[in-house]
């Protein structure tokens, strides 16, 4: 253990945490970087308030973000407003640590509603803690489409949830799910952790006996079998709580209970979750590690380790070695209870909150005692207000101006518009599905009025042609969008090249509106409409592509266009069949002299055949060689 900490410095006693006393005097955050492909949290997400004071005692972040700073209502809804005319976002995630108990959350959720609704913008909230949902949360959550619904408990009894300082009922718990099933939630998440302090057996077996009356109640209420999964995780001591003395679990004891909740999910048919233990066994060495760790860990970099946080990536027994080769026990960091008294790795540093507090919490959770929330109720002595410039900055006494709601407008001319566009450059290496995104963004960011289906969970009316192959070009690609506008005439009084222009204003490079024109409403699709696609091919020396001889490209066309029938055998899905290649392979064009080569796939019955896959037979290349080889679509051919 360490035996005493010595500043190198006269007078330098402590490393102190810099707090943001007001976030509301930082920099809006109204033009966030907007992904190409899709990212994990791919949404607008606006900070509503920073720290927590519910004092659960197994969490950090609520200890270590003291004090409580609400950001101002009118702010949050200018600040998001703003965001997503620049972002084209429609999902809107409010963050905090605990967003239910903002204290206005209620009166900012109605607000926010009021004006995003008709934007068909969904609003989800990710740290929703159980005895802050009620009905009125549900009831305006669900007004635009169903996101994520994860709730908390921790723990599978109320005496556990004691222990940690939840504060949440059983009885709370039901009726917040019964809320969610009501307003039309199909799915919900449970998260629980093993190896609390204090736990016991019937802790573990009341998990699966939760989750199952929660399925129970979503079936009597919704008249519906619902999805309800249990996800579960060893317990991991932090510092700077209450719980920074106590022992982990070993990892052959969270494997046995991980094993007993899984097989009780699958004997009531829910869904289940687990984190590796001998993962979370690594993660509590580093946890409540010290500078000793430094070495370990560079010692396991040179072993190769990498991307650890994947499962499919982590090697245990690298690890292991490169702890024995520094001679340091994984043990002696989590599987040992300290004393109040030892000198911890990281007593220099002052995050305000103090020693003496986190003691008291941790005997307090051993007589299963609560300590209120002091955003509500006393102060609770943790050191880190001064109550004059540290404090907790609340707005619960503060009432947004209710607007009235406007009424949806029936459009009395919605329209379809049919526009061409380039796809060049870097973005074609873009999917199919990430391009219909960006187009989707760019829309909304030209501010253009487009029409969206009805229903549980809206959709906009953008349809595109079929996928463009990843890492092909593209100078006429085609989509159609509905928009709904009032007024008389064609556009009412949005003309084609106002679409184009606005559009070409808010696309990345490498996408490029050429043309746009309005179509009858009762055309049929592209996909129907689609005719054949032509490709050009480049040849040259210096691409990068294989080097082929003019004269073996013309023998190899000339034996080509000979034949009545070419079978190429095309695997889909694990699956291969056979395709007549000389029925859908016209206009084939070879230059010599320029090195280019173009053809024309003709649209056919069932799955069609890649451009690659096409060049690969005509070149006698392998497939691998082909995709090195730049292929440009310069025209798509639609019927009449």
């Amino acid at each position: 253990t360490i035996k005493e900490v010595l500043p190198l410095l006269d007078g330098y006693t402590k490393a102190t945490r810099r707090v943001e006393l007001d976030i509301n005097t930082l920099p809006r955050p109204v033009k966030p970087v907007v992904p190409f492909i899709e990212a994990i949290h791919d949404r607008l997400s606006v900070e509503i308030s920073r720290g927590c004071v519910r004092g659960c005692r197994f969490c950090q972040a609520g200890m270590v973000t003291r004090p409580l700073r609400e950001r101002d209502p009118e702010a949050i809804v200018e600040i998001i407003k703003e965001a997503l005319a620049n972002t084209g976002y429609d999902d809107l995630s409010l963050l905090s640590l605990s967003t239910g108990d903002y204290s206005c959350i209620e009166d900012l959720l109605s607000t926010l509603m009021t004006t995003l609704a008709d934007k068909k913008v969904a609003i989800s909230l990710p740290s929703l803690r159980v005895g802050t949902l009620n009905e009125n949360f549900a009831k305006e959550i669900s007004k635009v489409r169903k996101t994520g619904f994860t709730l908390a408990p921790e723990a599978g009894t109320s005496r556990l949830r004691e222990v940690l300082n939840k504060g949440i009922t059983e009885e709370a718990l039901l009726k917040g799910v019964s809320d969610a099933f009501l307003y039309g939630w199909k799915s919900v998440k449970l998260y629980f952790m093993i190896g609390l302090p204090t736990e016991t057996d019937h802790d573990i077996e009341q998990i699966p006996m939760l989750a199952k009356k929660v399925r129970d109640l979503g079936r009597k209420v919704s008249g519906k079998r619902p999805e309800v999964g249990v996800s579960a995780a060893t317990f991991i001591p932090k510092p700077f709580t209450p719980f920074q003395w106590v022992p982990q679990m070993a990892p052959d004891i969270a494997r046995k209970k991980l094993s007993f909740l899984r097989n009780e999910a699958r004997s009531k048919k829910l869904g289940f979750k687990w984190h590796d233990a001998v993962m979370s066994e690594m993660e509590g060495v580093f946890s409540r590690g010290d500078r000793r760790q430094a070495k370990v860990i560079y010692s396991a970099f040179k072993k190769g380790a990498r991307f650890d946080g994947w499962t499919e990536e982590f090697n245990s027994e690298l690890w292991k070695s490169a702890f024995e080769e520094e001679n340091i026990t994984m043990t002696f960091y989590t599987e040992r209870e300290r004393p109040f008294d030892e000198v911890l790795p990281w007593d220099h540093l002052d995050l305000g909150i103090t020693k003496e507090f986190l003691i008291e919490e941790y005997k307090l959770a051993l007589k299963m005692e609560s300590t209120d929330d002091c955003s509500k109720g006393r102060c609770t002595e943790c050191g880190v207000c001064d109550h004059k410039v540290v404090k907790n900055i609340l707005f619960r006494d503060k009432t947004l101006e209710k607007k009235r709601k406007k009424q949806p407008l029936i459009s009395a001319n919605p329209l379809r518009a049919r526009l061409s566009f380039e796809k060049i450059g870097d973005m074609k290496f873009i999917g199919h599905l990430d391009t219909s995104r960006a187009l989707f963004r760019a829309i909304i960011r030209a501010g253009l009025p487009l029409r969206y289906s009805q229903g549980f969970h809206p959709h906009p009316k953008i349809a595109l042609l079929n996928p463009l192959p990843l890492g092909i070009e593209s100078l006429d690609e085609y989509m159609d969008l509905e928009l709904d506008i009032l007024g008389s005439g064609q556009g009412g009084g949005i003309s084609t090249d106002s679409i184009k222009d606005r559009l070409n204003a808010t696309l990345p490079k490498g996408l490029k509106i050429t043309s746009a024109k309005y179509i009858p409403l009762q055309l049929p699709s592209l996909s129907v409409m689609m005719k054949a696609q032509k490709y050009i091919v480049n040849l040259k020396d210096g691409s990068s592509g294989p080097n082929i001889e003019p004269a073996r490209i013309k023998g190899i066309l000339r034996d080509f266009l000979n034949s009545e029938e070419v079978v190429l055998r095309i695997k889909r899905k694990g699956k291969e069949r056979e395709m007549d290649i000389r029925q859908i392979l016209e206009d084939i064009e070879f230059n010599p002299s320029e090195l280019t080569l173009g053809f024309t796939l003709i649209k056919g019955e069932g799955a069609g055949i890649k451009p690659v896959e096409a060049l690969s037979h005509l070149l006698g290349l392998s497939l691998q060689e082909t995709s090195l080889i730049p292929i440009t679509k310069t025209a798509t051919v639609l019927n009449n």
